[in-house]
């Protein structure tokens, strides 16, 4: 492969602070305008300015004891690579052989009349024209997040990409769903090699050969066949598995909180919420799958009746749909009451407050609840340490991996996380489907003992939402 010199974008470096080391053995080029606009964002207490003063630690580390020549010539990446993947964002460290060159004299040639370089963007693209007369036999990339730079860069003959390293997957069809469908003769198959026994009136399975390949711990495993059997996958190694017949959350008088499932994946979800051995539960799906309903219902049982739990902390990520309608008043609780309208909706169905209990009822219900359920903006939770909770993370979709690993970590001994969300449904700039802090956690969890994940997909809300959700 050509050796390439990727001119980088100040969003990219805003995005992920050691995609200096990310570029493997080809070299690095930052624009005079790039440094320019990171300056101007280092202040404020915001992801992306701690970002920033990240990426000008990273700077100043590998300009130390440079002289001006050495500058010119391009400083070697190898130095600082394995120090800024450890504190980047808790990956792998990088592996960096390639050379990080500055724009130290200024761009010879000029631009298209029809782009006035008066813009940032339009400066980096001048630059990168400027690099093809230096670099020669290199190809110069110009590495951005913005769409619109990518398209111009493009337009004027300047290969563009996005940056690709903070991608999970390269296609969301291949995130982890949490269940698979097992072939009809799998009891014939397995009839010779399989054991069986109950334990504490569980019912278990050992099975054995290449099915077991394709499975993942704590997976459902079901027949397409309805009214079937549904397994979960308690242990996998090599190519045998141990299975655990699933509860049946239905219909009965088997129920959670007064709720019973609708469907396969329901039943799944509410058997990973109940599961005192899952410290990690995250459920994906679109608006009415009940993903808020089923983790309340199993919240407000493990706390209220078995005291499994000493109470509930309910957040989420305060991105607005539309306008931001300002501050509110009142205390941390008060203002985010606002954004807990879902979880609150669902609570007035769980404890029967919807309008047919009496006004005493009502204030003995929402007194017993206070104490138990705290409501806590995600903007507070570094430093925490929460001790037997049940934290419920709703709309964990707009948070980043970097995020996503402050809240979860908060986690203490005898806690259960739960994180909700809607892939389809992100509000933060610069996060896609594959690059989401949940969907990190979704791959980075699915062979752990301790975590379960299913992905939600039939709708339960009311036959309107579910008509308005397929043609709308």
């Amino acid at each position: 492969m050509a050796r390439r010199v990727f001119v980088l974008d100040t969003n990219v470096l805003m995005h992920d602070p050691t995609a200096l080391f990310r570029f493997q053995e080809h070299d690095v080029f930052i624009p005079m305008v790039v440094l320019e606009e990171l300056d101007g964002g280092k202040k404020g207490v915001s992801e992306v300015a701690r970002n920033v003063r990240q990426v000008s630690r990273f700077l100043d580390e590998l300009i130390a004891g440079q002289t001006h020549e050495d500058i010119e010539r391009g400083i070697s990446l190898d130095q600082r690579a394995a120090s800024a993947g450890n504190r980047g964002n808790g990956r792998d460290a990088p592996e960096a052989s390639g050379r990080l060159f500055f724009e130290t004299r200024p761009p010879e040639g000029e631009l298209p009349t029809m782009l006035p370089g008066s813009k940032a963007d339009n400066s980096i693209l001048l630059s990168a024209l400027a690099l093809r007369r230096v670099f020669g036999q290199s190809e110069i990339v110009v590495v951005s997040k913005d769409i619109n730079l990518r398209i111009k860069a493009s337009v004027i003959g300047i290969e563009a990409e996005d940056y690709f390293n903070d991608k999970v997957l390269e296609d969301l069809d291949l995130l982890y769903t949490g269940h698979a469908t097992l072939p009809n003769d799998f009891w014939e198959r397995h009839a010779d090699d399989m054991e069986s026994w109950q334990d504490m009136g569980q019912t278990f399975y050992k099975v054995s050969g290449e099915d077991v390949a394709d499975w993942h711990v704590n997976e459902l495993l079901h027949f397409s066949r309805p009214n079937d059997v549904e397994l979960i996958t308690r242990d996998i190694e090599g190519d045998t598995a141990l299975l655990e017949m699933a509860d049946d959350f239905r219909e009965g008088k088997r129920h959670v909180w007064g709720v019973h499932a609708r469907n396969r994946e329901q039943n799944f979800a509410l058997n990973l919420l109940m599961d005192p051995e899952i410290d990690i539960v995250t459920l994906l799906g679109a608006a009415g799958t009940g993903k808020t309903l089923l983790t309340l219902a199993a919240a407000l049982a493990q706390t209220l009746d078995e005291s499994r739990y000493r109470e509930i902390i309910m957040t989420r990520v305060t991105v607005p749909v539309g306008d931001d309608i300002g501050f509110l008043p009142g205390t941390e609780e008060e203002k985010m009451t606002p954004w807990m309208g879902a979880l609150m909706d669902n609570l007035e169905v769980l404890t029967g407050n919807s309008g047919t209990a009496s006004e005493w009822e009502r204030a003995a219900t929402n007194e017993l609840l206070s104490n138990r359920i705290k409501i806590r903006s995600v903007n507070f939770m570094r430093g925490r340490t929460f001790l037997e909770r049940f934290v419920i993370l709703d709309e964990a979709q707009n948070l980043t991996p970097k995020q996503m690993k402050t809240l979860i970590t908060r986690a203490g001994p005898g806690t259960k996380f739960v994180c909700l969300g809607n892939l389809a449904q992100i509000d933060t700039p610069y996060l896609t489907e594959t690059s989401s802090g949940l969907t990190r956690v979704v791959d980075s969890f699915r062979n752990w003992r301790h975590a379960g994940h299913v992905t939600l997909a039939q709708g339960e809300r009311s036959r309107l939402a579910h008509y308005a959700s397929d043609c709308l």
